[in-house]
């Protein structure tokens, strides 16, 4: 199989999908690895380390899309690359299909093999190709947080963990799953106090056994939220349904209940937020103020961190990939459930629920399309 690795041209999107060391081994099991030049450099790995390991470097992203059976990539592919995408090629990346419907219409259009990394599900519930990247943006998450909410920035002057004499930011987090815990680890290590939501009481019970004495958990619903908002000096969303939009939990006219100079910073962005008046932001224009809260956003907070993230990334990401460029994608996906839930749309026809739901689609029977 011809692999290709384009370069990720999202605004400050700097990891790449495929490091040298997996480029070695896919050439080592009897593959060709083309990858678009400098397309490593934004995470450390230069084209030298990838002509080393076998693989070939060329000059521009069209050659990469048009030569690759199979394209590996970090986001989803962005408008001057829907044209390139083409009937039966696998493209196999992050796509977060339900937060966008022109994204869905043209990964429908050019007749591809999306497979989500965010919707690869184990039989216990767990995400593994979206945990890394969670863990990075639920720690990011709070390293932004107390950065905004110094004066500077147009937050309230305030040092996440206070001093002897003075409180502590209180910091409230909506979800306990992997990023709202992580999010939570970083916010008790800074001194904080931490109050963290889930719907979960079996999750919440889990946490309080092994969370620091800093953190206290509530069950979560809209009295109880609307409850805690006036308290709140850094609110971070971190809730997840599994390949559809997130619900919106905190609404516009809540806000008035924050104090002015609160920082919000909602890692649920990429599936539409969790926060109403969210809107995706950038690493070069990340915040924006409403009602005197300030919002941060960016849609990609781990290429922020793009050595951390694209190592996490593609420990997780590169059993799958070689498992696709070895037996294709229909066998593999046949063979492992986990790989098979991670099919969105196969040419032209959406198989995953939350994505024809999200945009009143039809619904394709995955089962008749793969195996």
């Amino acid at each position: 199989m011809i692999i290709g690795v384009p370069k990720e041209i999202k605004t400050n999107e700097n990891r790449v999908a495929v490091v040298p060391a997996g480029v070695e081994t896919l050439v080592r099991d009897g593959h060709t690895v083309i990858v678009e030049t400098s397309a490593g450099d934004g995470s450390g790995f230069p084209d030298g380390s990838y002509t080393s390991a076998g693989g070939k470097i060329v000059a521009e992203a069209a050659e990469v899309w048009a030569t690759a059976d199979m394209i590996v990539k970090v986001k989803e592919p962005i408008e001057p690359e829907w044209p390139m995408m083409r009937q039966g090629q696998v493209v196999f990346t992050y796509y977060h299909l339900a937060a966008s419907e022109p994204v869905t219409r043209a990964v429908m259009d050019s007749q591809c093999v999306a497979i989500a990394y965010e919707t690869v599900e184990l039989p216990s519930g767990e995400l593994p190709l979206l945990t890394p990247m969670s863990e990075v943006a639920g720690r990011m998450a709070i390293q932004e947080g107390a950065k905004y909410l110094e004066k500077h920035y147009g937050g309230q002057g305030l040092l996440m963990g206070g001093v002897p004499g003075v409180l502590p930011a209180e910091v409230v987090i909506l979800g306990g799953g992997v990023v709202g815990t992580n999010a939570a680890k970083m916010a008790c290590g800074l001194g904080a106090h931490v109050t963290l939501f889930d719907v979960s009481l079996e999750r919440l019970r889990y946490l309080d056994d092994v969370m620091p004495a800093n953190v206290d958990f509530v069950y979560s619903n809209r009295f109880n939220i609307l409850e805690l908002l006036p308290q709140a000096d850094l609110l971070v969303g971190a809730v997840l349904i599994t390949g559809a939009k997130a619900p919106k939990l905190v609404l516009r006219e809540d806000l008035k209940l924050m104090k002015a100079g609160s920082v919000i910073v909602d890692v649920a962005v990429d599936q539409g937020g969790c926060i109403e008046t969210i809107k995706p932001t950038t690493h070069e224009a990340p915040v924006y103020m409403v009602d005197g809260v300030l919002h941060y956003a960016v849609a990609n907070m781990p290429g922020g961190v793009p050595r951390t993230s694209t190592l996490a990334l593609t420990n997780a990401t590169f059993p799958y990939t070689r498992r696709l460029a070895e037996l294709g994608w229909k066998e593999a996906c046949g063979r492992d459930r986990s790989l098979f839930l991670g099919c969105n749309v196969v040419e032209g026809k959406v198989v995953y629920p939350g994505v024809a739901e999200a945009f009143g689609l039809e619904l394709h029977d995955a089962e008749k399309l793969i195996c």
